[in-house]
């Protein structure tokens, strides 16, 4: 395919950036009074406000005429086909299908239907651990899209959970993330969850093993325990296993679901045992009403692709290099460090489908934090600091956990902040306070930083899976857009190498010859200091 940046429809971009670079929101909203009816979408009680985006019609006209240039619509149906979109790996792209109800394949809904026997049987006290007691607390054992996706929707739907039992997660590989979950658990009512599509992943196994011990330590070490207080979400069921977790414990999913889209897949066991069956089947209701809204709205009001149309236009054609995710909801406070994986890892690229080095910008940082709490931590950044620094604020009509005052104010923080950073306030408005002459500077904001604001009328499971479908969504539109292939990570595995080439070094006393000279003076120099902390304790 020819450089998407050398065409016709890219330069045409690129000329009307040229003139509305220097445009105010002040003035495109003071030119059209009815801005927000002509840039907002919505889909039944989900509202997309984006008329603070630096845009004219003429803008969205342009970008749309570059998405049919790059076939945006034909990808859609390739991924829809079950074709090989992820051509670095030979694979289809299925986690739509995960969550297609009576159409999802039958080895889907038969792992579907094993997730609801296994969760009732927990929640009524049926399921019980090797010496009899009912499981009580849940730990899932997972990093990447086998940790951030189910802990943040866990999270997210607090006012949702089951009583009859705790959910805990573990990911990272520091000790100290598994033993503070541990210290406070009974063994025999805790069951563990493995989440690793390969079965393979070190620190997720390194996890489990340790869990393991821990287990057979407290309560005998029987290998029989392991089958009553483990159960697994993996690909790779023969190692599984092998691990000591029973055939029927063992819930499995295909390689066609990439491991940051996979929570709809049975890795979201944990949620389901966290919300009960019923909530995780509104959940993927949620996601399979935004996939349906994907599939057959028309290019001008398909929010996924809007959404990613938006952010091609900040990166590429007006310069943002970050994307701020601002949940005003206390309950999404990991929604930004799940969108950090999502986006990050499907679009952080540098070579396109072609096999080419792209010479144009790709995905921006994301980042952020709930409000109020980033209003009192980095929003002086945004306000003053003269970095262009889009923002996706998310509101929640209803509040999950209502308190008398609290939610009303929680609203007026997220309507004020995208208001002050579109539209600031000028040395005249500051001046007409009566603001001294020397003070002028300090207390005038510039704005014009743009923003889209998401409604949800609830933080509900069906409204939640719509939100996540909807991100989803608006990743595969963006890496149409750049001509990347949105669903491998190679860029993850270089590490990785090299961290089981270090550890033997580390552990031993192998010679460190071969290395650089930061790496090999940094393992000599822990290697010193482990073994003096060693010959003291």
């Amino acid at each position: 395919m020819k450089k998407i940046n050398n065409s016709a429809a890219w330069q045409k971009l690129t000329q009307h950036a040229e003139r509305l670079r220097d445009r105010h929101l002040r003035d495109l909203f003071a030119e059209d009074r009815e801005r927000f009816q002509g840039f907002s979408l919505t889909h039944g009680d989900l509202l997309v406000d984006f008329s603070k985006q630096r845009i004219e019609q003429s803008t969205l006209n342009l970008l749309h005429e570059f998405a049919e240039f790059v076939g945006w619509q034909a990808w859609r149906e390739q991924m829809y086909a079950g074709e090989a979109i992820n051509h670095t790996e030979g694979r289809s792209v299925g986690h739509w299908r995960l969550r297609a109800g009576s159409g999802a394949p039958s080895e889907v809904q038969e792992v579907l239907d094993r997730m609801a026997r296994f969760c009732n049987e927990v929640h009524s006290g049926v399921w019980r651990g090797y010496s009899g007691k009912p499981i009580t607390d849940v730990v899932n054992l997972g990093i990447g899209g086998s940790d951030l996706g189910p802990r943040m929707v866990v999270q997210a739907l607090a006012a949702h959970w089951r009583k009859e039992v705790r959910i805990h997660f573990v990911a990272n590989l520091d000790g100290a993330d598994l033993a503070l979950a541990l210290q406070n658990l009974d063994p025999a009512s805790t069951l563990f969850v493995v989440a690793s599509k390969t079965f393979t992943t070190q620190e997720t196994m390194t996890n489990a093993r340790t869990a393991r011990d821990w287990l057979m330590q407290k309560i005998g070490d029987d290998s029989r325990s392991v089958s009553r207080h483990f159960a697994a979400a993996s690909c790779n069921t023969e190692s599984a296993e092998a691990f000591g977790i029973a055939p029927e414990n063992v819930f499995p999913f295909a390689d066609w679901v990439g491991g940051r889209f996979s929570l709809c897949s049975s890795v979201g066991l944990s949620i389901a045992l966290a919300i009960g069956f019923d909530g995780f089947e509104r959940l993927l209701a949620g996601a399979r009403n935004m996939d349906e809204h994907f599939l057959s709205a028309p290019a001008s009001e398909n929010i996924p692709l809007v959404l990613a149309l938006l952010g091609f236009w900040n990166g590429n054609f007006l310069g943002a290099r970050s994307q701020a995710i601002f949940p005003y909801s206390h309950s999404l406070r990991l929604l930004p460090a799940y969108l950090q994986q999502l986006e990050m890892e499907s679009n952080g690229k540098r070579v396109d489908r072609d096999g080419e080095r792209v010479d144009y910008v790709t995905n921006p940082v994301i980042w952020g934090e709930s409000g109020t709490n980033g209003q009192h931590s980095f929003f002086q950044l945004l306000h003053q600091g003269g970095e262009l620094l889009p923002s996706d604020f998310i509101v929640i009509t209803k509040p999950d956990f209502p308190l008398p005052g609290h939610h009303e104010a929680l609203l007026a923080n997220c309507l004020a902040q995208s208001s002050a950073l579109a539209f600031g306030k000028s040395e005249t408005e500051v001046r007409s306070e009566g603001v001294s002459e020397a003070l002028i500077a300090y207390r005038s904001f510039p704005g014009n930083q743009p923003s889209t604001t998401i409604v949800l009328s609830s933080l509900d499971p069906f409204s939640l899976g719509q939100l996540i479908a909807l991100y989803e969504h608006k990743v595969f539109c963006l890496g149409v857009l750049w001509n990347l292939n949105s669903f491998d990570q190679w860029g993850v595995e270089l590490g990785k190498q090299l961290a089981g080439r270090l550890l033997p070094l580390i552990s031993g006393g192998s010679p460190t010859d071969g290395y650089d000279s930061s790496t090999g003076g940094m393992i000599e120099h822990l290697k010193g200091l482990r073994s003096a902390n060693s010959s003291c304790s």
